[in-house]
């Protein structure tokens, strides 16, 4: 259980420490209780803890992500920046669609957070279409939190109304608990994953404002039924609003480009 084993500590931001290497600006409070967290699990027993205790643990946790959240939530807002948190299972197809996001936007000030539990690959592929990106490994953790990508706002520092996309950690359960302070959630689901993983896995989708549907042309080689993807998905969120796409095509790009586009015009107005 991710809240009491610690596998979220020791994150890298570029192969640093945070904080190592760059000022911290935001207002989170660091002190000797200060760590990085993970989320727990209901129902799970950890020897030499008691079920209460354990709750009161992961309580504590989730309310210290939710202070740091509301810091990077100030940060966006003074900024009349457009935060997007991108949430999916591993092979999605997050960061391809992502090179092509910012192809499409070509003069829209914008950067990009990679988390990843090792390596710099997705960053680098990222940099290499012009836009600046900062590299979180968050080694044995599952997900970001909102005190990584505070530090990781840190470092980019962000321009005046521009858009700020956080590619998460391939997980399904672990991120759905950990606000980062973003004005959107956005899950993302490729045809090949089978129908029932809204079913399978509610709560990423459940708090997610869109379901990006990728891999469209893949789906008459798979036999994937596009129309139970919405249906399950509406089942769970009745709210989300759903994009087919093909990043590898450009199927559906143009649609997802005007969402970024009304999101970023909406948190100016606000």
């Amino acid at each position: 259980m991710c809240t009491v084993c610690g596998c979220g500590n020791g994150p890298k931001l570029d192969g640093k420490t945070p904080g190592e290497g760059h000022s911290h600006t935001h207002d989170h409070a660091h002190g000797p209780d200060h760590h990085h967290y993970g989320t727990g699990a209901a129902g799970v027993s950890v020897p030499g803890l008691s079920q209460t205790r354990l709750i009161r643990i992961e309580t504590d946790i989730l309310a210290r992500n939710d202070g740091f959240a509301a810091s990077n939530r100030r940060v966006l807002a003074a900024l009349g920046a457009f935060a997007v948190n991108l949430v999916s299972s591993p092979g999605s197809g997050k960061t391809t669609l992502l090179c092509r996001t910012i192809e499409g936007l070509a003069r829209q000030p914008l950067a990009v957070i990679e988390g990843d539990q090792q390596t710099s690959a997705d960053a680098e592929r990222i940099r290499a279409t012009g836009a600046r990106a900062v590299q979180i490994n968050t080694g044995k953790g599952c997900h970001l939190d909102a005190h990584m990508v505070g530090h990781a706002m840190d470092a980019l520092h962000l321009a005046p109304r521009s858009l700020l996309f956080i590619e998460n950690v391939g997980n399904l359960v672990c991120p759905a608990a950990f606000d980062l302070g973003e004005d959107a959630r956005v899950a993302i689901l490729s045809v090949t994953e089978g129908e029932d993983k809204p079913l399978k896995y509610p709560d990423i989708f459940t708090t997610a404002r869109l379901a990006v549907l990728n891999k469209t042309d893949l789906a008459p080689h798979c036999d994937a039924d596009l129309d139970a993807y919405e249906a399950n998905l509406r089942r769970i969120n009745p709210a989300i609003a759903v994009l087919r796409v093909s990043a590898r095509t450009g199927a559906g790009m143009g649609a997802w480009l005007d969402w970024l586009r009304a999101g970023l015009t909406a948190k100016g107005r606000s």
